[in-house]
């Protein structure tokens, strides 16, 4: 199944978003960290992309090596081969953090580690790299298990997009929506009619009440949990404790694609809530 048929799924289960991989045991950004998300039962794996000195994209999401590996240099001014030289830190990296045997790796090695396991978020530290990793996406024969994204609130957005030659990759728009502007916003994207957006609101009602118009521009909604002022309350550290009032709402509010750094935790709660929503069905299947 290819990623953008995934995501049409009607019936499909929330998606979970493994942001950096599941990093919780495995350095991020490592293809450790992307095998663990493919076992905790993530759908997707959100990967940070660069470009070495000599021309290799890689994943790093820092501009230098200090958290992840201790070295205070821009990631870009190494080679391939000194990059993958370098061993990472466990888990999110900091000096506390203890050094693993993982490699910062290529994107070739993610794209031969995730064909048919799982798909990916390629989020472009340089977004002038869009039509060179959709090549790559291409050669490497998964241009359909991948997406590309950046942001488009303006024409100039728009121009920009459609300048890019991303052939068979699908495109997600990243946006923010506020009750006042969530027409003109929906209009603009339908001009490039993204499978996905992945979105910022003023309220969850902006979202919750306009369902049938993300519906209408089968434009699914992905919303991040991550821990960071962007996501306003709906934080990953209160959906492990109030998972209902985090996770769920956003859920009954139409999003359908979640990343967090707590796809285990995505994961079971969803489970959780399926058996509840459907206990018949689980007795029976049980």
């Amino acid at each position: 199944m290819s990623y953008k048929d995934f995501i049409a799924e009607p019936n499909r289960s929330c998606a979970i978003v493994a942001h950096r991989g599941a990093w919780h045991g495995a350095p991020e950004n490592s293809l450790a960290s992307i095998e663990k998300a493919i076992a905790v039962g993530a759908d997707i794996v959100e990967i940070d992309v660069r470009k070495s000195a000599d021309g290799e994209l890689f994943l790093m999401h820092d501009d230098t090596l200090l958290r992840m590996a201790g070295i205070d240099r821009d990631a870009e001014t190494f080679t391939m081969a000194e990059l993958q030289a370098i061993t990472l830190r466990e888990d999110n990296g900091g000096e506390h953090r203890a050094t693993t045997d993982q490699r910062i790796p290529t994107l070739k090695q993610v794209f031969e580690t995730i064909r048919g396991r799982i798909f990916a978020d390629l989020d472009l530290k340089d977004r002038g790299l869009f039509s060179e990793v959709a090549v790559c996406a291409r050669e490497m024969g998964v241009a359909s298990s991948v997406d590309l994204k950046t942001t488009v609130m303006t024409r100039e957005d728009l121009a920009w997009v459609r300048a890019q030659h991303i052939e068979g990759v699908p495109f997600m728009a990243m946006a923010h929506f506020t009750a006042a502007g969530i027409h003109e916003t929906l209009s603009l994207l339908s001009e490039i009619r993204p499978f996905m957006c992945e979105l910022r609101f003023d309220q969850l009602n902006t979202i919750a009440n306009n369902q049938q118009l993300f519906r209408d521009a089968n434009m699914a909604i992905w919303f991040n949990t991550l821990d960071m002022a962007a996501s306003g309350e709906w934080i990953d550290t209160r959906a492990l404790t109030e998972p209902d009032a985090i996770w769920g709402r956003l859920m009954d509010a139409g999003i359908s694609t979640i990343q967090t750094d707590e796809p285990a935790a995505l994961r079971a709660y969803i489970e959780a809530r399926k058996a509840a929503q459907n206990p018949v069905a689980t007795r029976v299947a049980g």
